[in-house]
């Protein structure tokens, strides 16, 4: 089960009728598979490379990755029958593959929270993500690099403690024919960011060429 398969109407509701029926007898598919469901028939759940989203370039990868994999180990053993689950990763002793394969709520927390704490990730911070995207690497790198000295002025200027990350080639660096770049901005308030977002595109003056400018306070993808 996975975007492709299940493309045509109904197919999603037809193919999990099936599995709940227990005409099929294994489901295979991608993170779809993991939430919502309950099939008490099953009692054996497999999650391959359950690292994967720890690599993805956002400072929520590994509460992230211990959701799905709490979310997809529910899927076992929802009836009488006991279940069980094996996780296949490159990472066996990263602290959210360990706590969720063990159900260890409390123990991820107090990980995630000491590691967001030393580098000033929310909620001991706010964010903000500016993101240009240009026909040509110069223009999106360029108004980028102009936003980050706007940023910085701005800082000076309103006296507000802030740190900057960046400008860096977007995880994505480029849909269809715009480059992709960006620079987090961390401040303690969400009151802060807005403040430097307004001074900041006051000062930041004409971008380059056929650049374009985007701000996501509290953003939600990195990517």
């Amino acid at each position: 089960m996975d975007r492709d398969t299940i493309a045509q109407k109904d197919a999603r509701e037809k193919m999990l009728r099936k599995f709940r029926d227990g005409a099929l007898d294994i489901l295979l598919g991608t993170q779809m598979v993991a939430k919502g469901h309950d099939f008490p028939r099953v009692t054996l759940v497999g999650v391959i490379l359950a690292d994967t989203t720890l690599t993805i370039p956002d400072f929520r990868s590994a509460e992230r990755t211990f959701q799905l994999i709490t979310q997809v180990l529910g899927r076992a053993g929802r009836d009488e029958r006991p279940g069980r689950a094996i996780v296949q990763t490159f990472n066996p002793n990263h602290y959210a593959i360990k706590c969720a394969t063990r159900h260890d709520f409390e123990g991820f927390f107090a990980a995630e929270k000491e590691r967001r704490s030393v580098h000033g990730y929310p909620p001991f911070s706010r964010m903000a993500l500016f993101r240009t995207t240009g026909r040509s690497v110069d223009d999106a790198y360029g108004a980028a690099r102009r936003v980050r000295e706007a940023l910085e002025r701005s800082a000076k200027q309103l006296k507000i403690k802030a740190e900057f990350v960046g400008p860096a080639r977007a995880p994505i660096g480029r849909i269809k024919t715009r480059y992709r770049y960006q620079l987090l901005a961390k401040a303690p308030t969400a009151g802060n960011l807005v403040r430097l977002a307004e001074a900041a595109l006051a000062g930041v003056g004409k971008l380059p060429g056929t650049a374009e400018l985007r701000i996501d306070i509290d953003p939600q993808s990195m990517m």
